[in-house]
């Protein structure tokens, strides 16, 4: 493994795996939810007040920012964290998974993809080498592989060329390395645990830094999806970090970091939270129902974030049905902060042996949402 970037396996319990990544912008403690800022923004959130909220790492979007406001432009500022003014870990998504999503305006190649923005429609081109470097010059910390993220419901022999063409890619993503970014390889495969294996065998025989799993959460049904973790994740080596790719709700964080996953990231908290969806420990609640116009209560009084310290539930959701923008900020400060509690309390049960007790626990807890009460 590189010097890009180091882990310590501090401590295990069952497959639950306690580390730490070491990067040139801090030490990030395992396991790890990544709050996602696409644009190099988190939604509905300033820098400093995502500062506030504590991350160690966000995940910021190659595609988009490539997109706008281009490479050329991030890198003359001085690099995206300059650019945003975020002096912590940054890990960058390829592009892959954007791809996959404009299956309709695109083409796939050997060399790599061409593509039409969604923004207006111009001709753009992505392959390993472009990615790769894209991600090194916009100077984070982690980079991703470029991969091709297959379709849920794909026969066998579809997956299996695409997995390949993954792992030529992945290759060529490794040669066009330079600079001071980690690079991480994914892991592909589908549905299909045996090819699930053989990927797992190429990717971990190549020099990344880290290995992601890919290509879950595209559609099919939950416990397909967790049978492709339980099965994989533990086939992944023990000495590198292991992330799960665009996964998921706190249950499912939960269940990954048992199936010894160490990084996350999703959407969930900050696309709920402008929805009027919010975690807390007793389940998910929607702010906008009639029950809470007149509860004077904390959102969560099991949470110390700024959101659950000043407001109550009447209030935010009368800033909801009323369309006021700090709605937004309120309730992404809530969902975020409340990822991070998740994952910090994962990492203390890990530490002390009671991992399987804190899990039962949890997933009894937000089982079916909020009661009445």
């Amino acid at each position: 493994m590189s010097s890009r970037i180091s882990f310590n396996l501090l401590h295990t319990d069952g497959a639950a795996r306690r580390g730490e990544i070491v990067t040139r912008h801090g030490t990030i403690q395992t396991p790890v939810f990544m709050p996602v800022g696409t644009l190099a923004s988190v939604k509905s959130l300033t820098t400093d007040q995502l500062r506030q909220i504590g991350p160690e790492i966000i995940l910021n979007n190659t595609y988009h920012l490539m997109l706008r406001p281009g490479v050329d432009l991030i890198e003359k500022l001085g690099g995206v964290h300059k650019f945003m003014g975020w002096d912590r870990a940054i890990l960058t998504d390829s592009g892959g998974f954007q791809l996959f999503s404009l299956a309709s305006i695109r083409k796939i190649r050997e060399e790599g993809v061409e593509f039409r923005s969604h923004i207006d429609g111009s001709k753009f081109f992505l392959s390993p080498e472009v990615s790769v470097g894209i991600q090194t010059r916009m100077g984070v910390d982690i980079a991703m592989a470029f991969d091709e993220c297959p379709a849920y419901g794909l026969s066998h022999a579809e997956v299996e060329k695409s997995m390949h063409l993954t792992h030529r890619w992945a290759k060529r993503s490794l040669e066009a390395r330079t600079g001071a970014s980690a690079l991480f390889g994914i892991v592909q495969g589908g549905i299909h645990l045996d090819l699930r294996k053989q990927s797992v065998e190429a990717i971990a025989a190549m020099d990344f830094d880290g290995i992601a799993i890919g290509g879950v959460s595209v559609g099919e049904p939950k416990h397909e999806m967790f049978e492709v973790v339980d099965f994989t994740a533990p086939l992944l080596p023990a000495d590198r970090p292991r992330y799960l790719m665009g996964v998921g709700t706190p249950e499912d964080l939960v269940n990954g970091v048992a199936a010894g996953v160490d990084m996350f990231d999703c959407v969930m908290p900050t696309r709920n939270a402008r929805n009027g969806t919010l975690f807390t420990s007793q389940g998910k609640i929607s702010i906008k129902t009639a029950r809470f116009a007149a509860d004077d209560r904390p959102l969560d009084p099991n949470c110390s974030c700024v959101t659950c310290r000043t407001v109550s539930r009447a209030y935010l959701r009368h800033l909801y049905v009323n369309g006021e923008i700090a709605a937004s900020v309120y309730n992404t400060i809530h969902n975020v902060s409340f990822y991070l509690d998740l994952m910090r309390s994962i990492r203390q049960s890990i530490a002390s042996n009671s991992f399987g007790k804190f899990r039962n626990e949890f997933l009894s807890n937000v089982a079916g949402g909020e009661k009445d009460s």
